[in-house]
This record gives structure tokens, sequence and C-alpha cells, in this order.
């Protein structure tokens, strides 16, 4: 599971306290208060973060791999919280691990190119294989999200695009970057939330 540091960057986009008890709320229901108070997204975590692991962990049979993809998968899941649409036999947990499945086969797909293995997946995880188009590409909102990140920092750009758009692991974006994995998910933390309140002002404006 993510470990102190990755978990503290996730809930870091939900500092904001609130006194409402969410626990009993549903899964919709937390999801669309997290759009007006990020700190709600939490209780989504807590729910979704120890199967996500597990189902992350069938896929790839890493524990760091694994984590990583936790992580990137609620980060994506709070980014992308605006193209989540109720629908009849569509539940938030089914498109959240869909959002968790294909991170994950997108991972398990660089390491297999990486490393020249297999892993043998379990049948469900062959029908959600993506095909050569990128997870953002799959969620129809690519333009989208160049749009938003040509708006960033140049910094905060390069991060984000490396890490979401180009599936570069942390280790290999602090390579490239010069720096310690520490600064860099201070800079990732930092660069999703200008994400967040430059999408926000997107959406306004269209």
């Amino acid at each position: 599971m993510p470990d102190k540091a990755d978990k503290g960057m996730i809930h870091g986009i939900m500092s904001i306290s609130s006194r409402v008890d969410y626990t009993a709320f549903s899964d919709v229901q937390i999801l669309k208060q997290s759009k007006r108070n990020p700190s709600v997204f939490e209780v989504l975590v807590d729910r979704y973060e120890a199967p996500f692991f597990r189902k992350a962990q069938s896929i790839l049979r890493s524990k760091e791999d694994s984590e990583e993809v936790v992580q990137d998968a609620f980060t994506r899941i709070f980014l992308y919280s605006d193209k989540y649409e109720e629908q009849d036999g569509a539940t938030f947990a089914s498109w959240g691990y869909k959002i968790l499945i294909r991170v994950a086969l997108t991972r398990y797909g660089k390491i297999k190119k990486k490393r020249d293995f297999t892993i043998n997946l379990e049948p469900e995880h062959y029908e959600s294989l993506p095909d050569n188009s990128n997870f953002v590409e799959t969620l129809s909102v690519r333009n989208e999200v160049l749009e938003v990140l040509a708006k960033l920092p140049e910094t905060a750009e390069r991060i984000l695009r490396l890490q979401f758009l180009e599936g570069k692991t942390q280790d290999e974006i602090a390579r490239k970057e010069g720096i310690s994995i520490s600064a860099l998910k201070t800079r990732i933390h930092r660069a999703k939330k200008l994400f967040k309140q430059t999408i926000n002002s997107h959406d306004k404006q269209n």
C-alpha cells in the first residue's frame, strides 16, 4: 500500500478541514462533494486504498509498482471527477476499478518491455488491456488536458506531462530532473494543485 509519504501527497490535496461526517455518504455523494471540498476525497481514499492495492498487486506482483499505480489512480479519479456520470450498472466502484486497471496495465506494459518478462494476467485483465492510445485519451479529455497543461508554469507542466501523459515512473522523472524522490513528490503535489485550480478556471470559461 502507499507509504506515508505517498499517502501524505494524496491527502495533501485534501487539507481543507470539515466538520461533516461523510463516512455514511455514498461514493457518488462523496465524489460530488469533493469537487467543492477536496478534503472529502479522503473518505474515498480510505475506502478503496486497500482493495485497490490488492487489485494492482494481483496484476503487477510488485509492492513498489502497485503503490505507485494506486497513487496514480486516485490522482486521476480526483482530477477527472467531473467526467464521471451516473449510469445504470455503472457504479463509482466499477469506474474507479476501470481506471485503476488501466493504469496498472499501462505500467505492466512498460515493465514487460523494460525487463523482457511476462506476468500471467487474469482473464478479466485482458479485457481491459489498453490499445495504442494512452490513458488520458481513453477518457476523451486529452485535448483539454493539454490545453490546461499549457497554461501551467514550465516545471509543473513538464512533471505532470512526464508522469501522466508519458507514463514515466517517479524514479525516471527524478533522474531526468536531477532531484531526489522527496523533492519530486513535493513538486508533483504543487503541480497537481495548480492543475486542479487551472482546470476549474478552464471549465468556468467554457
